[in-house]
């Protein structure tokens, strides 16, 4: 009998690779059932990453998915694992410590038994707080290392990071092949690099399948002595997701392994399940695209649990980008061309950003600015012209060290506007809250929850709860999976744009059957181009810039307008003095804040867009004299 192998299968990060929902609580429990049966499994991943956000978006309480969800397997002895961001606890932005403490405490309540903890940095003493406080809770700590390639992450910068993480107090180890760009013959020196320095701790691969080398990756992680490899299943494995069951399966029985056996019947109930879960709904909101492996992707190397929002941004992109050249009689581009030019600017602009490991959110954050630099380019701009706040946090340390330092064009730039660097612990920048949000629900009658997992996810998610709270969540993915039925089946859209020069239609009620459940939905039609909305801009009536009285500062793409991106920052008002190259606002798109400077000096004229509503590119913001 050869060493034992245990299997994890990845179930909630099958879904966030290949789009954007999970299925709902009730789905959830009805897999859960042949999953187990399969009886081939040791930990299942249950919930963790965007799984919060995911139930709070279609209207649907994650508390108590995560407590139906989990019992369960751990009814039937399974343990359950989540993924968790370190400082940004279960959402893409930082969270002070007591949310995050909560957090640990609330998840082991519900069911969880191990926390994957990491940073998107690779900078272990923003893990610390991670491990104290799963432990605290009873949870296990497992630390990842986020494996990416590149001159500055060597077996060897790995082997030491999985030091660090141990020594922090980390009780096992993950190799987080998030893009799945590590060569398979590095995955297995990193492992025999722990297990010889660490001989009695837990390791375990994670790798997707995307560029096509988990699968060997997987045999050399096992090879070198990796306790346990994450598997996907159909219908979503490979992919951008994960390799399929069946084959890890028999791969390392081959190789001599021991494994538990697979119950066919089983596992043919948990498939057919899932895709009865897309043909329900989930297949709406994944990219076909997704389900293809793609080898262009071992340069850019951006990770499977990204590029469904990559397809989308994408999507709407192509659509403003050829509006901008049809307007100025150029050539138009379609969706592959721009894909190629995405990657090779990843490629490009990845050392000069420091070398940030491509997970979430920083694999966001080095899109989001090689897609700004592409489109920027595309119109005879400058690279690095628009560069989001989020992006800018994580250049000037307030998310942790980088690996790598700043290219000289982004210091440069970075003197320019006057940033200044951040040397201390970003955890320092972000005071506790829990006192703040419990009394905002006390003040709107609202419970705490069973263990006051309800203040945890109002303190988490604070807009994404309020519209779950309100029904505004509900309401929205009714009416925009009606609009994709609509479409998939050749049908009009749920409502038409009113005419030039019409009345708006009124709002409706309209009743809406999803899996057999009937809703009552209102309907209203808000003149806005943002995706699920009912109505859009007609061609036929385009908003011209509006520079009469003044000289316009005009938005370089389109997105929700604000004139700051939180409350310690003050606006600007009519009768300010602005210099060229200041920040007068912000355009939120592609989920980040991408500033606006001005390109010319004066005296504010006039705000002319309305804070909170969509611009369209080249729409005035704001006017001067």
């Amino acid at each position: 009998m050869g060493r034992e192998i245990k299997l994890c299968l990845v179930y909630r990060d099958m879904w966030q690779s290949s789009g954007k929902y999970m299925p709902r609580v009730d789905q959830l429990v009805r897999v859960a059932e042949p999953i187990i049966d399969m009886g081939c499994f040791a930990r299942v991943e249950t919930n963790g990453g965007g799984f919060e956000q995911i139930n709070l978006l279609y209207g649907e309480n994650p508390n108590r998915s995560v407590r139906a969800w989990t019992t369960p397997f751990n009814e039937a002895g399974i343990q359950t694992q989540m993924l968790e961001r370190g400082l940004n606890g279960i959402r893409m932005s930082p969270v002070p410590a007591d949310v995050r403490k909560l957090m640990f405490k609330v998840k082991k309540k519900q069911g969880t038994d191990i926390a994957r903890s990491f940073d998107g940095l690779n900078y272990a003493p923003n893990l610390e707080n991670s491990f104290t406080f799963a432990r605290e809770a009873g949870m296990i700590a497992q630390a990842c290392l986020c494996i990416t390639y590149s001159k500055l992450h060597t077996v060897d910068y790995f082997v030491k990071l999985a030091d660090q993480l141990v020594e922090l107090g980390a009780e096992e180890i993950c190799l987080k092949d998030m893009a799945g760009v590590g060569r398979p013959v590095s995955i297995g020196k990193i492992v025999k690099g722990i297990r010889e320095r660490h001989p009695d701790i837990l390791i375990q691969y994670h790798g997707h399948s995307t560029p096509g080398f988990s699968i060997v990756s997987s045999l050399e992680a096992a090879r070198n002595g990796a306790d346990i490899i994450d598997v996907g299943m159909e219908p979503l494995s490979w992919g951008t997701g994960h390799a399929d069951l069946l084959t890890v399966h028999a791969m390392l029985k081959d190789a001599g392994f021991t494994l538990p056996d697979i119950n066919m019947k089983a596992y043919m109930q948990a498939r057919s399940l899932s895709q009865e879960f897309m043909d329900d709904f989930l297949g709406y909101y994944i990219n076909q695209r997704n389900r293809y492996m793609n080898s262009l992707l071992i340069g850019p190397g951006l990770p499977g649990g990204m590029m469904g929002s990559l397809m989308a941004d994408l999507e709407k992109n192509v659509q403003s980008l050829n509006k901008w050249l049809t307007k100025r009689d150029k050539e138009s581009v379609d969706q592959e061309q721009l894909l190629i030019k995405l990657f090779d600017e990843v490629e490009y602009i990845w050392p000069k950003l420091g070398y940030p490991p491509l997970v979430t959110p920083y694999s966001q954050y080095v899109k989001n600015t090689a897609l700004m630099n592409v489109l920027q380019m595309i119109k005879g701009r400058e690279r690095w012209s628009m560069i989001d706040e989020n992006t800018w946090n994580m250049l000037i340390g307030k998310a942790g060290k980088l690996p790598g330092p700043l290219g000289e064009e982004i210091l440069a730039i970075a003197n320019k506007q006057d940033r200044e660097f951040f040397y201390g612990n970003p955890q320092d920048l972000y005071p506790d809250e829990l006192e703040l949000f419990a009394g905002k629900m006390e003040e709107k009658g609202w419970d705490f929850g069973e263990d006051d997992e309800e203040l945890m996810e109002y303190a988490m998610h604070p807009p994404q709860y309020e519209d779950y709270k309100s029904g505004k969540a509900k309401e929205r993915f009714l009416e925009d999976l009606e609009k994709r039925k609509a479409a998939k089946n050749g049908h009009s859209s749920v409502a038409t744009p009113a005419a030039s020069g019409t009345a708006a239609p009124t709002p409706k009620q309209m009743r809406v059957t999803v899996d057999g459940q009937a809703y009552e939905v209102s309907i209203d039609y808000p003149q806005s181009n943002e995706a699920g909305s009912q109505t859009a801009k007609t061609e036929s009536s385009p908003k011209s810039p509006d520079t009469s009285g003044g000289e316009g500062i005009l938005s370089p793409l389109e997105g929700k307008f604000f004139l700051t991106k939180d409350n310690s920052e003050e606006a600007i008002k009519v009768g300010d003095k602005i210099s060229s190259g200041q920040t007068i606002g912000y355009i939120e798109a592609m989920k980040v804040y991408n500033a606006v400077a001005a390109d010319k000096s004066g005296t504010v004229e006039a705000i002319v867009a309305k804070v909170g509503e969509e611009v369209e590119e080249d729409d005035v913001l704001i006017k001067i004299k």
